[in-house]
Order: structure tokens, then C-alpha cells, then sequence
């Protein structure tokens, strides 16, 4: 098949992927924002944004993906699945990273990745707590293999921030799956969960269809994996604020008492 078939044919799939989650959209009840979720957790005022022009590029030329990416920066005024910055949570200083979903389902892609390791370093550097929030249907698709790059770089770059003393706090919403999943969404110190959130790498019907089994109740979602020790907590979205104060406050006393 040639090169252009396969495009052609990777776009069709694209644009009736997009139709059904229109489909679905419509019938939730309206997803949070990155910036309702920094607004929620951040004292009022406190937050100032890091990189908010880095954006990706086109490398693979794939169709539709300029257009899409055009349409949905006027629609969100993102110019990316993820808003980076520096803030402060109970008067504590943290670098805060929130994926949103309005945007290409919150996919992690080459800027997305590198927003990620800017911030983790900009932490490791001013020795700040680490707080990610994501959301997210996985890697990027419409940039084959710089998007996959970016699992192992935001999880090297977490990796040097803990073995440097950093704490990472991890809340993982609904999705938080493939690629996302798989690499520094996982890595936390401390890893919450919002209920009821589904959480995955390939999602439960690519696996039902693929062992050929019925899968327990609940599998994937948030209480499934906090029941088999993959999840600390559960943290609905409203105590998420006072939650991860107190988790800020016990780091911060602790790291006084090594002192």
C-alpha cells in the first residue's frame, strides 16, 4: 500500500474517531479546563504560566493535522494539551503541569513532552514540589514516533528529579491512558486518582477482544487499582486543593526534620 493510501486511510479513521467523541461530548456533562483545574487548587492570583507559545509542529505532514490543530487553538486558545507554570498551593511554591482534553484529547506530543521536562527541570533547579494533573487519550498519533519519544523523556527527566530529592504528586483524571499511562503519569511519589477514572494503557474492549475473556468489574477504573495497590488515594476534584496541602505541608516538615 502506498504511503498516501495509508494517510488517506489513517485520516478517515481519524475524522470518524472525532465524530463519536463529538457524539459523546455532547452527552457529558462538561469536562473541567486546565485553567478551572490550576484556578481550583492554586491561591487566587498564584500562578504564573511557563512556555505558553511552545507548540508542535507538522513532521509527518499528516493530513488534516495543520487544520485540526488551527481550528482547535482558536476554539480552546491553547496552543497545546497542556498548561505548564509555576504557582502556589497553601502559600507553598510548586511547578504545575495540567493536561486538557479539549485539546486533541489532552495527547501527549513533542511540545506537549518538552513542556513536561521544562518544567520538572525548572523544579529540580528551584528545588520545588512537582504537581501534574493528567488527562489524556495517550500519545499522539499524527506524529508517529516524536510523539513516542516523549514517553521515555518526561520520564527520564522525573527520574532525575527524584533521585535529586524532588517530590512528585501525580492525580490522574478521567482518562488517563496509553502513552500518558504508560510513562510519567505512573511515576509519582505519590499518585491520586479522581473517582471512578478510567486509567489504562490499551483500554477494556482491545483487551477483552484480544484474550477472549469477559474482564472483572471495574477493572481499570480508579477503585480497581487502589484496591490492587497501584493508586495511594481517591480524591474527588473538589478536595483536591486541601488534599494536596497537606501532603505539601507533611513534605516540607519532613524535609525540614533531615536537615
Amino acid at each position: 500500500m502506498a504511503i498516501g493510501e495509508v494517510f488517506e486511510k489513517r485520516r478517515k479513521w481519524w475524522d470518524n474517531l472525532e465524530k463519536a467523541r463529538k457524539k459523546v461530548a455532547q452527552s457529558e456533562q462538561k469536562r473541567i479546563t486546565a485553567y478551572e483545574r490550576i484556578a481550583s487548587i492554586c491561591d487566587d492570583g498564584k500562578f504564573r504560566e511557563m512556555d505558553k507559545g511552545l507548540q508542535s509542529q507538522d513532521p509527518l505532514h499528516f493530513p488534516g493535522y495543520a487544520e485540526k490543530r488551527k481550528e482547535l487553538e482558536k476554539r480552546t486558545h491553547l496552543k497545546e494539551a497542556v498548561v505548564t507554570g509555576i504557582g502556589k498551593i497553601g502559600q507553598k511554591k510548586t511547578a504545575i503541569g495540567v493536561f486538557d482534553t479539549r485539546f486533541l484529547m489532552g495527547s501527549l506530543g513533542a511540545a506537549a513532552g518538552e513542556k513536561i521536562v521544562r518544567l520538572t527541570e525548572r523544579a529540580e533547579k528551584e528545588k520545588l514540589p512537582l504537581v501534574i494533573i493528567s488527562a489524556s487519550g495517550g500519545a499522539r498519533m499524527q506524529e508517529g514516533l516524536f510523539s513516542l519519544m516523549q514517553m521515555a523523556k518526561t520520564v527520564s527527566a522525573i527520574e532525575r528529579f527524584q533521585l535529586n530529592g524532588g517530590l512528585f504528586i501525580s492525580f490522574l483524571t478521567n482518562p488517563t491512558t496509553g502513552g500518558v499511562s504508560a510513562s510519567f503519569a505512573n511515576r509519582g511519589d505519590i499518585i491520586l486518582a479522581e473517582p471512578k477514572a478510567l486509567i489504562c494503557f490499551a483500554g477494556p474492549r482491545v483487551i477483552r477482544q484480544t484474550i477472549g475473556e469477559e474482564l472483572p468489574q471495574g477493572f481499570q477504573r480508579a477503585e480497581f487499582l487502589q484496591e490492587h495497590g497501584m493508586i495511594d488515594a481517591i480524591v474527588p476534584g473538589k478536595e483536591l486543593r486541601e488534599t494536596l496541602i497537606k501532603l505539601l505541608q507533611m513534605h516540607d516538615t519532613r524535609m525540614r526534620g533531615l536537615q
